[in-house]
């Protein structure tokens, strides 16, 4: 019985006091007010804006260029890292994967078939030698020193085509890591614009008249923009010849895209095999609900569609002037964001093999190509 006067206990419920919710830190609550692509969006645009101004003041530096560099600077600059891993992480994803697709498709109207049909069939052959030597060899070269994941194919995807864009175009065919495709942006995007004070000073000791040097530009470097900017060093002459030669390699992006995903394909059918094989009587499950690429991507087919269409003559200069500036534009958003994806400790851990792979697939595309040059003439 209890005692008089004694009050009978409250129940937890009443006597406990409330738990206080736990306070946001400023961060967590930007993160949660914005959400979507649109903040990283807005961040790339930010990205692209100041990489076209420091162009314009330095018109020697390609803005794709300054837009890899100022997305690799936010990612390790401590006051935005924060805000570039967290809530403009989908974003700058969105803009890396899908405003390159696009960008691809445009970079279809700077060829026709005209001018590959008009540059006879020994530069044709050379640019498939170089591209064919290229590829192969960097690629070897990366798994022989042991390149995680998908970086030696996308490394060498890079020097042999047309730079980051064809790695963007790769990277989305073979499903590679954010991750890899970053580190393989950077050491390309690093020896291509190395290239631009490099290469025109071997003009004269390897005895390169303009036009032969400009084929050379063509042929061994690796963006279209790296191209100009190395090539215009000679004059108009080399500036023509390096453009038309470049161009026949973007060229290539289409077929090479393709085969990766009929390997992509194999691969995966073999895994599925192998995996039905092991499980003796039990059902096939292992290929439920996988998306198989297809075999040509929908923005590889539109890179084509866009070479046919340049090749009819009927959009005026005006809007193939439009559709270039939105190619740059797009593209400068995407590497902003593939830039911003670099873990500058992970890419230390690898830099070196990562650099030696990258400074032999250089010496690889510039030995090959000059090679070529001096037997076309």
């Amino acid at each position: 019985m209890a005692l008089l006067g004694q009050r009978p206990p409250k129940p937890a419920s009443a006597s406990a006091p409330r738990a206080r919710p736990r306070a946001l830190s400023p961060s967590r609550r930007l993160a949660t007010a914005v959400s979507g692509p649109w903040p990283g969006l807005a961040l790339a645009v930010t990205g692209v804006a100041l990489a076209w101004l420091v162009h314009r003041l330095v018109p020697g530096v390609p803005m794709l260029t300054v837009a890899i560099v100022l997305g690799l600077a936010a990612a390790q600059v401590p006051g935005s890292r924060v805000w570039v891993r967290g809530w403009a992480r989908p974003g700058l994803t969105f803009a890396a994967k899908r405003l390159m697709r696009v960008g691809v498709v445009l970079l279809g109207l700077k060829l026709s078939l005209g001018d590959v049909l008009g540059v006879g069939w020994e530069t044709v052959a050379m640019v498939l030698v170089v591209v064919a030597a290229t590829f192969f060899g960097t690629w070897w070269l990366g798994r022989k020193l042991g390149l995680p994941g998908d970086q030696p194919l996308l490394i060498a995807t890079g020097y042999s085509i047309c730079g980051a864009s064809a790695i963007g175009a790769v990277s989305d065919v073979s499903r590679s890591e954010e991750r890899d495709t970053a580190t393989s942006v950077a050491v390309v995007t690093l020896c291509g614009t190395l290239a631009i004070a490099v290469l025109p000073l071997l003009q004269g000791p390897l005895g390169l008249t303009d036009a032969e040097f400009g084929r050379w530009v063509g042929a061994s470097v690796h963006d279209v923009g790296q191209v100009v900017a190395t090539a215009q060093t000679a004059g108009g002459d080399a500036l023509g010849e390096g453009v038309l030669v470049k161009l026949m390699r973007v060229a290539m992006l289409a077929p090479l895209v393709a085969g990766v995903a009929v390997a992509v394909r194999a691969r995966a059918a073999a895994a599925r095999s192998a995996a039905a094989s092991g499980a003796a009587g039990a059902p096939d499950a292992s290929g439920a609900g996988e998306r198989r690429p297809p075999l040509v991507p929908l923005f590889v087919a539109g890179f084509v569609g866009m070479v046919v269409v340049r090749s009819t003559g009927w959009l005026p200069d005006s809007a193939l002037d439009g559709a270039g500036l939105a190619q740059e534009l797009l593209l400068a958003a995407a590497l902003f964001g593939l830039g911003s994806a670099v873990d500058l400790r992970s890419l230390v851990r690898t830099g070196g093999r990562v650099g030696l792979v990258g400074l032999c697939a250089w010496v690889v595309v510039g030995g090959v190509s000059y090679a070529g040059v001096c037997l076309t003439g």
